[in-house]
């Protein structure tokens, strides 16, 4: 049992570091530029939380190494993408994003970490750190809600990236897997949701695939559309970019 825990976990690290990683070209184009754009910081200030959540909870949890390691990478990608939002972004984007990170990355976490050291001890720790994870990626989760949407209501899946919808698959998957084999809910509620929610975008993109795009699609839907999303927001748009190259 160890063995397949830990075969499957590092599958799982793998798969995630590539999550991570995917926003790279995106943010390699904002050091060049010396400018964001129109880009959102929010879903990039928001995984940095997640993961330094993910990160306290694999270290106070027995076992969790593999939980912490991953994320740990994480918390590295995203302080780098945070910090190219305050370096770049026009003074307002600029001024919005440190009031974020002040206010998750820091007094959130910060306060989590204080409560759980302090009024919480043991086993009774790792429950609640755990389940204050879980929530946030069920919130982060239910991003892809508004790409199904849009999907259906078009009836094309121009604004909704295979590679994006198949890594949500993957990701959701293998850390599902890893959950049942340790017997964690904290881990596999939220990455259990994923798993579906990234089999129906899966769903769809085989049904909508071909399908012509609506005519009522314009730019303003897609902008709206851009700022429903809670993570991942900018990888799209770059393969929206991409796709009329």
């Amino acid at each position: 049992m160890e063995a397949s825990l830990l075969v499957v976990g590092v599958i799982g690290n793998i798969i995630s570091v590539l999550v991570f990683a995917s926003p790279i070209k995106t943010f390699w184009r904002i050091a060049r530029s010396r400018s964001t754009e129109d880009f959102e910081s929010a879903p990039y200030v928001v995984t940095l939380l997640s993961s330094s959540l993910w990160v306290y909870y694999g270290i106070t949890k027995p076992g969790g190494l593999l939980v912490a390691t991953v994320n740990g990478v994480g918390i590295v990608m995203e302080a780098v993408y945070v910090t190219l939002f305050l370096l770049f972004a026009t003074p307002q984007l600029r001024a919005k994003t440190a009031v974020l990170v002040a206010a998750l990355d820091v007094g959130f976490l910060g306060a989590v970490v204080l409560v759980t050291s302090l009024a919480v001890h043991g086993s009774s720790s790792v429950m609640v750190i755990g389940a204050i994870c879980a929530c946030l990626n069920v919130f982060m989760y239910g991003s892809p809600l508004a790409a199904m949407k849009t999907v259906i209501t078009t009836k094309s899946v121009e604004y909704m990236p295979f590679f994006l919808s198949f890594f949500l698959f993957l990701n959701g998957g293998i850390w599902t897997v890893y959950a049942i084999l340790d017997k964690d809910i904290f881990l596999g509620t939220p990455n259990g949701i994923g798993f579906i929610l990234g089999t129906i975008q899966l769903i769809l993109y085989l049904i909508y695939m071909n399908a012509k795009a609506s005519k009522q699609l314009g730019d303003s839907h897609e902008e709206e559309w851009q700022h429903q999303r809670l993570i991942n927001s900018n990888c799209e748009r770059e393969a929206d970019e991409e796709a009329h190259i």
